[in-house]
């Protein structure tokens, strides 16, 4: 035998952390298994990775939105049974700025071991390859779907000072001044920007934009009479309505809202073509070995499954709809067909 053999032992959970692809690993594995056959002697692979015990440390969550945004209170309402489960603590990161490109893109620049993973909405996911010139990053192409995660509608609501108590008070307020209000938006490309960008379109209306870093500054704004109007999730804008200081005039969705009934939808009150709904989906970096996007996916669902957690998210106006990971891929390129064209048309972009 040979006596100056160097051996390397590969740990590949480290491998991984050091963006080694599955392909390379297991012919590093395979050349190593060749070399004990003539004598060489091997230690065999202790990682959590090589025995299948994913996870053996926490797992961060990156969310690109405030603290107290929907997304946050997405993956807080699942997080204790999903740590159950993973037998590993969930550990969420806030990550805000760009409408939520920041956040998105820290997702998708992180190791892709499986130790980060993140929630996010249309916007980042989808919409922003068009609204932004430029993205640090491609979702198509950079970031790996693990599941859908919830559906949830809008509200198009005003501050009470306002004066206009349905939305054709509304829409005659905004005909009669153009350019006198404002809305806001947690962000470019979000539902809250889309869907007053689609009522301005409809309705031959114009009110000014003003985007904010998520739903609660969104919401601190309209309550200031910094802006007048905002199309946000009903978690965010119902406790304000209920206390009066906040009027809720319409839903974005095509059909009226169980936990809502009383109120209207935009077709009801005479905006045709301008529902949609805010989604927030599961993903993590595009190189997650699949074994752990397999994993993390089952977990997922079954928490998105548990009646306790989908009474939790319902009480938030939530409809949890887990999904694969090529289903969550087919709805994102659906959305793009969808929205892409609309956000042409608005020629709205962003440098």
């Amino acid at each position: 035998m040979c006596s100056n053999v160097r051996l390397v032992f590969l740990d590949p959970e480290r491998a991984m952390s050091h963006s080694i692809t599955r392909r390379q690993f297991h012919r590093t594995t395979f050349g190593l298994t060749a070399a004990s056959a003539i004598g060489v002697p091997l230690l065999a692979p202790t990682s959590a990775y090589a025995q299948g015990d994913y996870p053996a440390r926490p797992i961060r969550v990156i969310v690109p939105f405030a603290a107290g945004s929907t997304p946050d209170a997405f993956i807080r309402s699942l997080q204790e049974r999903l740590g159950q489960a993973l037998r590993q603590p969930l550990v969420i990161e806030n990550r805000v700025g760009a409408g939520g490109n920041v956040g998105t893109d820290a997702i998708a620049k992180a190791t892709p071991d499986g130790y980060t993973i993140g929630v996010s909405i249309t916007g980042p996911l989808v919409n922003n390859t068009v609204l932004f010139k430029r993205l640090p990053y491609d979702p198509f192409r950079d970031l790996a779907p693990i599941s859908f995660g919830v559906h949830q509608p809008n509200v198009l609501a005003v501050n009470a000072s306002l004066g206009a108590n349905t939305l054709k008070e509304l829409l005659d307020l905004l005909r009669a001044n153009p350019g006198k209000y404002n809305y806001a938006s947690i962000g470019a490309g979000s539902l809250s920007h889309l869907s007053m960008e689609l009522i301005k379109i409809r309705t031959n209306s114009f009110v000014v934009h003003i985007p904010y870093t998520s739903s609660p500054a969104a919401v601190t704004a309209l309550l200031q009479g910094d802006v007048q109007m905002a199309s946000l999730a009903p978690l965010a804008v119902m406790p304000h309505v209920q206390s009066g200081r906040l009027r809720a005039l319409a839903v974005s969705t095509a059909k009226r809202v169980p936990q809502l009934p009383n109120l209207p939808t935009l077709g009801e009150g005479g905006i045709k073509d301008a529902d949609g709904t805010a989604w927030i989906g599961v993903v993590a970096p595009s190189a997650t070995p699949a074994p752990i996007i397999e994993r993390l996916n089952r977990e997922f669902v079954a928490a998105l499954r548990d009646p306790a957690v989908v009474e939790r998210l319902r009480n938030q106006y939530m409809d949890p709809q887990p999904s694969t990971p090529a289903e969550f891929t087919a709805f994102m390129r659906a959305e793009l067909a969808k929205w892409g064209p609309v956000i042409k048309r608005t020629g709205v972009t962003i440098d």
